[in-house]
């Protein structure tokens, strides 16, 4: 059966139009697109890869004439992903990751990046993805030092302002204009007490009777901190209890929590044991009081090395593979 002249002639310029896009396409272009994605915004885009927000959209632009199809829906400031846009973002993800077994497939039994990672971290940051980033990234490069130190958010966002660290895990409520964040968890606060305390292995304790309770509190769990959300809602709620004990450390809180001093509030997915063990007993509200995010932060202003831009970029890779699965 013999094809008509017209849909033949489409045939083959469909054809030619594949064959374009796999010998023509730049890679740097999907390369910037992906970054543009991750992002959220050209201006963060640009600050990421140290170029212009012009070059970032005449980059765009160019990606956008060589598919034939716009990528973006442009709303001010703000822009959304077209169907097709949001299909070469994680097109262009799965490439990038191609790209990384790659250069792992041909490197020598020593990788060449060499240098020192300086991370701050609040305490307790249970995290399947972060741990599967940290044995990827020492199997990929075995000889760059890492260097983690566990101390309060409110320490770790003043330490990546003043370029002191490469990165940080942390609270960070309040966006910090000169900082960049990537969420890496949520975490679900709840009301707990020790098995010391007169309510410990009572199910019918309703939330007005733990109103007059004493507190074991965080620090920065205060109008303005990064935990307030916390006393917001002891607030509305009408919580009259004194506050008996209060620390910036994790640890601490659970200890005094668990010794009796009163009830606390405290993430709960890292006490599983602590229950299981008879340590401590989850009171009401059966919903939990609120959620908060853990966000890797890094400063964007800050000049990095090259292993400290592997780090960073490896990590973000990370969290973007994590969303777009």
């Amino acid at each position: 059966m013999s094809i008509p002249p017209s849909q033949s002639d489409s045939l083959v310029n469909r054809w030619e139009g594949r064959r374009f896009l796999n010998d023509r396409l730049d890679w740097n272009l999907l390369r910037t697109y992906l970054v543009i994605g991750q992002e959220g915004s050209i201006s963060r885009a640009a600050a990421r890869l140290h170029i212009t927000q012009s070059a970032v959209s005449q980059a765009l632009k160019r990606l956008e004439e060589q598919l034939d199809c716009a990528l973006i829906l442009r709303r001010g400031p703000r822009f959304d992903l077209t169907i097709a846009g949001e299909e070469v973002l994680r097109i262009a993800t799965d490439i990038y990751g191609d790209i990384s077994r790659i250069s792992a497939a041909v490197e020598d039994r020593h990788d060449g990046v060499v240098g020192k990672v300086r991370l701050l971290s609040i305490s307790r940051v249970q995290s399947l993805l972060y741990e599967e980033f940290l044995a990827e990234f020492h199997q990929d490069h075995p000889r760059v030092e890492l260097e983690i130190e566990v101390m309060r958010s409110s320490d770790i966002i003043s330490s990546l302002l003043q370029k002191t660290a490469t990165a940080g895990l942390g609270l960070c409520r309040i966006p910090q204009a000169k900082l960049e964040q990537r969420q890496l968890l949520r975490q679900r606060y709840a009301f707990f007490c020790g098995k010391r305390h007169r309510f410990f292995g009572r199910s019918d304790i309703a939330l007005e009777l733990l109103q007059s309770e004493d507190f074991v509190t965080f620090t920065s769990d205060q109008i303005g901190g990064n935990l307030s959300p916390l006393a917001v809602f002891r607030d509305q709620q009408g919580f009259t209890g004194r506050i008996v004990a209060s620390s910036s450390s994790f640890e601490e809180i659970r200890r005094l929590v668990c010794a009796g001093f009163g009830i606390g509030c405290l993430p709960e997915h890292v006490l599983s044991n602590d229950i299981d063990e008879g340590l401590l007993w989850r009171l009401p509200p059966a919903e939990g009081i609120v959620d908060v995010d853990i966000y890797l932060l890094w400063n964007r202003e800050q000049k990095t090395t090259i292993a400290e831009n592997v780090f960073l970029e490896s990590f973000q890779h990370k969290l973007a593979t994590s969303e777009s699965n």
